[in-house]
Order: C-alpha cells, then sequence, then structure tokens
C-alpha cells in the first residue's frame, strides 16, 4: 500500500535493527484518512469472505480496526490489557508476551461477543514475533468461531511471526512488509511481477 509506505518512509523513525517507531501517525498520535484507507484496503483484500466480526487488541489495533469495521459494516471488538470492574465475568483469556514492551499480559474479550457461528478477521497494527496475533487466534478458537484471516497495517518479516501464522494455515495480509531495519533504513518487500507465459 504506497500510501502507508510513503508515510513510513516521511515519518517513521528507526530506533535499532529490530524497532521502528510509527507514533506519530500510527499508535499514539493517530492520522485518521491514513486509517480510512488502511480500513478500504483490509475490507477490498477480505472480501467475500462471510466475516462477521473484527477482532484486535488495545490500543494501536483499535484504529485500523475500526475503520475496517466501517467499512465492512460489522462490529470491532478488541482485546482488553487490563481488568475493569465491568469485565470479570465469563472471558475468553489468552497470554501475550510484548516484544515491544518486555512484558506479559493476559487479554480478554467477554464470551458474548464471539460465538461459534461468527467468521472473524483479526486485525493488529504490528507483526514481528506473532504473540499478539497467536494470543487472538486462541481467544477466537475458544469461542469456536471461524478465522478468515490475519490483517497487518506493518509486518517486520525479518522477524519469525508472519512465518509462523501461514505455517499454521493462516491467510496474513500485511499492507506494508519490511524486510530490514538496518543502517537506520526501512527496507520494503518487494513484489514480483508474475512471469509472462510464452
Amino acid at each position: 500500500m504506497e500510501m502507508l509506505k510513503k508515510k513510513i518512509i516521511q515519518e517513521g523513525i528507526v530506533l535499532s535493527d529490530s524497532v521502528l517507531k510509527v507514533d506519530s501517525f500510527l499508535n499514539h498520535q493517530i492520522d485518521p484518512e491514513l486509517m480510512l484507507e488502511i480500513g478500504k484496503e483490509f475490507s477490498n483484500r477480505f472480501a467475500g469472505k462471510g466475516i462477521t466480526k473484527i477482532l484486535t487488541v488495545e490500543s494501536s489495533g483499535i484504529a485500523p480496526a475500526v475503520m475496517t469495521g466501517l467499512h465492512m459494516n460489522i462490529p470491532v471488538i478488541f482485546a482488553r490489557k487490563r481488568k475493569s470492574m465491568t469485565l470479570i465475568n465469563d472471558l475468553l483469556t489468552a497470554n501475550v508476551i510484548s516484544f515491544t514492551k518486555n512484558e506479559t499480559n493476559e487479554i480478554s474479550v467477554a464470551n458474548k461477543y464471539i460465538s461459534q457461528n461468527d467468521t472473524v478477521l483479526i486485525i493488529d497494527d504490528f507483526l514481528a514475533n506473532g504473540q499478539a496475533a497467536l494470543g487472538l487466534i486462541e481467544i477466537v478458537n475458544q469461542a469456536k468461531a471461524s478465522i478468515a484471516g490475519v490483517g497487518i497495517v506493518i509486518e517486520k518479516a525479518f522477524q519469525d511471526g508472519g512465518k509462523l501464522l501461514r505455517n499454521q494455515g493462516m491467510v496474513v495480509e500485511s499492507l506494508a512488509s519490511i524486510t530490514s531495519l538496518e543502517e537506520g533504513k526501512v527496507s520494503f518487500e518487494t513484489v514480483k511481477a508474475p512471469e509472462v507465459m510464452k
């Protein structure tokens, strides 16, 4: 997605060979116009899959998930990282290790919001080691619902998450796939043109 790639080049800050800071438009300050286009792109990529719910995790996955839900006209659920007085009973839960925060969180969704009749699209901002996506997949599996696929805004293709999910048979659609952050430079995966039959 060229609009997203341009934004990453213009505003993304490479903090190390493994960390890209995009808090000016994605996970602190949010660019609504970009999010609307991201939602449209996910909606197009997962069209015709019978999706009834979108699932993400707080907080950075919420904006792209909501915009996708807007385009698809379906509800969006976000897994909570913290317990609250109103979210205590009949929960679907999973443990998620955060790569950037170096901590483990128990994420929770109220059981009533996902049923075995649902087809769920999982959306998140980053795919690095795949832990957040795996936690969300576990929650959907606990509900005995179907998974249509995983939509990722930015995939760090040099880490194992994408491979891990695809090896499990998951359909993973990443809008920007980064192959390297070495020497402070963002390198994107290039899409090979299909070979022409002779």
